[in-house]
């Protein structure tokens, strides 16, 4: 009987029989799932760009179907002034006053603070937090003696928060944390089933891991509604009325990006662009300096009407994850473009995504397998049957570095 016993170095060793799938499955079960997984990413991978490269990337093992985890944010460093007292005390050297921001949780005492419009000569004013509490700062102006006139300070500014000033004796700060937000995902069971005959069977030809030309057909059309799924679902979980049993659904990164940007698609012109990859490279969007451009052929075309400039610049085609991109260059960072016809499917061709592959991960509590199903022994029909099957969702772990597309 075969048995697979496991050595001092953690090596897993079969004896007493002869190295079989079953083997390989107990021994060394990702052995088989990862093969699986790079022989279907060679299956049209243009025609599936996300699933593709969550597959390429490489998946986590979930435990339960409820996919939990946590994403964290940095603090925000800017808010806007929202009113200044009009009594600065002017005992001291530089004046003290006090002021009222849109978020005033985000500033705390010994931070410093700049206002870039309030001009102090050419120079913007800086501010000194004395104290923070929900209701207002108190502050000092660093760069205005109390002899000096106040610079103005108009509502809707924007306050900058730069680093804290401590002093010599000072042991302790105030204090910062940051907490993860835990966000949660449903896996959802994804299957396709082939049937052939016996005789349709002997005249078909075998390529890869089984794979006949009807199978890859089906693992195809399997992988496009994937595709759908993982862009546009939706969270929920039901109880199917007929079957009586619960079904799971997964929600669609599309829904879990929390940041947006609209062009006008129509008339699309270099600084719009220009501007689009500011916002998906600088502030709170900033995450790698290549991320990916999936969109729509409406999009697509916009973006291939552009004449190009050494401000942008559209370079030669880019293969990365066994898709081939046109990479979109600029002072900001890269966009690795492809077409979706995902996109032109689901009624968004002229939307599209930008997506962080550093924060885009893939969870599969059922990985991709096939299960031959034995129909002429059960007496169903003369038939050779496989199932496909994967139960899996996808997340986007800082949901401010990928962005919606839509069209102004």
């Amino acid at each position: 009987m075969t048995q697979i016993i496991k050595s001092e170095n953690e090596v897993n060793h079969v004896v007493n029989g002869p190295l079989t799938t079953g083997a390989i499955r107990q021994g060394s079960p990702d052995l088989l799932t990862n093969e699986i997984d790079n022989r279907v990413t060679r299956i049209r991978p243009m025609a599936t760009p996300v699933d593709q490269i969550s597959r390429m990337v490489g998946a986590r093992p979930a435990s339960s179907m409820v996919v939990e985890y946590y994403s964290v944010d940095t603090r925000p460093f800017e808010a806007s002034v929202s009113s200044v007292s009009d009594d600065p005390d002017l005992t001291g050297k530089h004046p003290v006053f006090t002021m009222t921001t849109s978020n005033n949780a985000i500033f705390a005492a010994t931070d410093t603070v700049m206002i870039p419009k309030s001009k102090v000569g050419d120079k913007p004013l800086i501010l000194y937090v004395i104290s923070s509490s929900d209701e207002a700062l108190k502050v000092m102006a660093l760069n205005v003696l109390s002899t000096d006139a106040m610079p103005t300070i108009t509502s809707g500014w924007g306050m900058i928060r730069m680093g804290r000033a401590a002093a010599e004796l000072d042991v302790q700060t105030a204090q910062f944390e940051a907490l993860p937000v835990k966000s949660s995902n449903y896996c959802q069971i994804f299957k396709t089933q082939v049937e052939q005959s016996a005789f349709a069977r002997l005249s078909a030809k075998e390529v890869g891991w089984s794979f006949s030309d009807q199978e890859e057909v089906a693992i195809m059309d399997m992988r496009l509604g994937m595709e759908k799924t993982f862009l546009f679902g939706t969270k929920a979980r039901l109880t199917d009325p007929t079957k009586f049993d619960e079904v799971m659904l997964t929600e669609g990164i599309w829904n879990q990006a929390q940041s947006e940007i609209s062009l006008p698609v129509e008339e699309l012109t270099e600084q719009d662009l220009v501007g689009m990859m500011r916002k998906a490279f600088t502030g709170e969007a900033a995450g790698s300096t290549r991320k990916i451009l999936v969109g729509g052929s409406g999009l697509i075309e916009a973006l291939n009407r552009l004449s190009y400039t050494r401000v942008v610049a559209a370079s030669d085609t880019v293969t990365r994850w066994g898709i081939d991109f046109s990479e979109l260059r600029s002072k900001f960072g890269s966009l690795y473009v492809v077409h979706s016809e995902v996109f032109d499917q689901c009624g968004h061709e002229s939307d599209g995504m930008i997506i962080d592959p550093q924060y885009l991960t893939k969870y599969t509590h059922v990985p991709f397998r096939v299960e031959h199903l034995d129909l002429k022994r059960s007496g169903v029909r003369n038939t050779d049957a496989l199932v496909v099957t994967e139960a899996s969702c996808l997340v986007l772990r800082h949901p401010k570095t990928h962005f919606r597309i839509t069209c102004a």
